[in-house]
């Protein structure tokens, strides 16, 4: 009997050893867990609220769609380096456009290729027989790029392949015959299809970009592709091959509706985008299901955001009519220097999600832009401006950090003879300002003394955006995060995305005209806090 109770007692010992052994190990890997957590957050120059992957690289947006109560944004993304490689679709999901879920890679290279952009829709009339009318298939459509038909300088080395998924997005089967629209006619640059459903036609649509245009082609079940027309030669900016188009019709505030193509231009060349670097240009016409017609002329180029940092941009898809907005997301930096910037984990941000609106402004159609409204969940303490004489500089007392913030203005431009706007900087002089000159009658940001730039040699500059319409005040919306900031100036007439990286975060903002004085006619500036924490 001793020896049996001796027996249990030894047994008894071990297990509360083994116990406090794994309660311990669970602690550890508790507060591993949680340094790690505060590290990602905390990762200098890390944005704060805009969407960034949590490790290497990350560059345009894709497949962008509404299903479920569900917002979607897929991207490409590189998960073994800061630098781009052989390109992936990263996935994530938000309820409102603000605060990010990250998902399991959606799609992986495979033989055919790896995978570069494209577009997502919800098969609703289950045209494609992946899933049915009762649960349809979230189908992509994306560009296969094969690196060794590329290394042998072959020119059809890209095509465009099908995946499916029925259970959200989360699992994705590729379709067994791909690609489903092979590179025939052996163009270089054969990418990024945006894909759309027709309803006037009854047909799918497809815009892709081919060198230096955009090619249409129609579907009945996005397996079997016709070519229906080709746009854009001597169109807009030829400055740079295109990339990544969209096409989508909206109405006007003035009820008439318009059809919008929006492509981006890419690689280097001599010639550049407004400010310098990529971009995104937009033409403004009508559509009849298989070709687009440009209401202004050739030569007249408009880009949708005159900042150096929103590029490969498209809108969302399958929305819900009850919504009625058309929304989009850009990819935050520029090929110019994206692989160069100084984050040492991660590389690549995405803006803000936005509204895209039109405009008729004497006779002719512009895009207006906005933050979309959710982001204001994120608002948490503010500071309320009155009216007054603004003279030389004011700095705004906060109690809030203005690397995150909000920042709403309006002012009469009447008696200013000199440029004015915001400052935001820090103890060791960096800054960034954002200004209106009315001699130019336009606003300007200068990010030459806002930090590190030696990484690119014309990363620091001074950028402008010129008004091409009458305003009696002067707006400025900013969007400030840690590394970046967003203006929507005008109630989203003129827009400016620019990229910056301090060696300290900006703790003080101020007001300031650099001589005379302008009147603010009031403000208000927000807390915005972090998507992370």
């Amino acid at each position: 009997m001793k020896k049996l109770n001796l027996f249990f007692l030894i047994i008894f010992a071990i297990l509360i050893l083994t116990n406090c052994k794994n309660e311990a190990e669970t602690t550890d890997t508790n507060q591993q867990e949680e340094v790690s957590k505060i590290a990602f957050f905390e990762d200098q120059h890390r944005p704060q609220f805009h969407f960034s992957p949590k490790e290497n690289w990350m560059n345009n947006p894709n497949g962008m769609v509404y299903y479920d109560g569900e917002y979607h944004l897929f991207y490409q993304y590189h998960p073994e380096s800061t630098v781009s490689g052989p390109m992936h679709w990263g996935h994530a999901v938000s309820k409102d456009m603000v605060k990010w879920a990250y998902l399991p890679i959606a799609l992986e290279p495979d033989k055919l290729g790896q995978i570069l952009s494209g577009s997502v829709i919800i098969d609703w009339k289950n045209t494609t027989g992946f899933g049915s009318e009762e649960k349809p298939a979230m189908v992509a459509m994306y560009t296969y790029h094969d690196m060794e038909g590329e290394k042998l300088e072959k020119h059809d080395f890209e095509t465009q392949g099908l995946a499916y998924s029925t259970d959200k997005g989360r699992n994705w089967t590729k379709y067994e015959g791909n690609p489903v629209l092979p590179n025939t006619e052996s163009i270089h640059n054969f990418q990024d299809p945006k894909v759309f459903w027709h309803e006037v036609t009854g047909k799918w649509v497809m815009v892709l970009a081919a060198n230096d245009k955009v090619k249409i082609y129609n579907s009945d079940d996005l397996k079997s592709w016709n070519f229906a027309s080709d746009f854009g030669v001597e169109e807009g900016s030829q400055a740079r091959s295109w990339e990544c188009p969209d096409l989508f019709e909206l109405k006007a505030a003035d009820g008439k509706s318009k059809w919008v193509m929006l492509v981006s231009t890419g690689n280097k060349t001599e010639i550049t985008a407004p400010n310098g670097g990529t971009g995104t240009q937009y033409f403004v016409g009508d559509f009849d299901g298989k070709t687009f017609t440009n209401s202004s002329s050739k030569e007249t180029t408009l880009w949708l955001d005159n900042g150096t940092d929103n590029h490969a941009g498209v809108t969302w898809s399958d929305v819900p009519e009850k919504d009625g907005r058309r929304l989009f997301i850009g990819w935050m930096s520029n090929w110019d220097y994206a692989q160069e910037v100084p984050t040492e984990k991660w590389r690549g941000a995405m803006t803000i999600a936005r509204t895209l609106e039109l405009e008729n402004r004497g006779g002719a159609y512009r895009l207006i832009t906005k933050p979309v409204k959710e982001l204001q969940i994120l608002r948490g303490k503010y500071v309320t401006l009155d009216g007054g004489v603004l003279g030389i500089s004011q700095s705004v007392d906060l109690e809030f950090s203005p690397s995150q913030s909000e920042v709403i203005l309006e002012f009469n431009p009447e008696r200013a003879t000199h440029p004015f706007g915001v400052r935001i900087s820090n103890s060791k002089s960096e800054s960034v300002i954002i200004a209106f000159d009315k001699k130019m009658n336009g606003f300007t940001v200068d990010r030459t003394g806002a930090g590190k730039g030696d990484f690119y040699p014309q990363f620091r500059g001074f950028h402008t955006s010129i008004r091409d319409y009458e305003a009696k005040t002067v707006k400025f919306h900013l969007i400030i995060d840690k590394s970046s900031v967003e203006l929507f100036a005008d109630d989203g007439r003129i827009v400016m995305t620019e990229i910056f990286f301090p060696n300290e975060d900006f703790n003080e903002l101020s007001l300031f005209i650099e001589n005379g004085t302008v009147d603010l006619i009031g403000g208000k500036i927000h807390e915005l806090k972090s998507i992370w924490k």
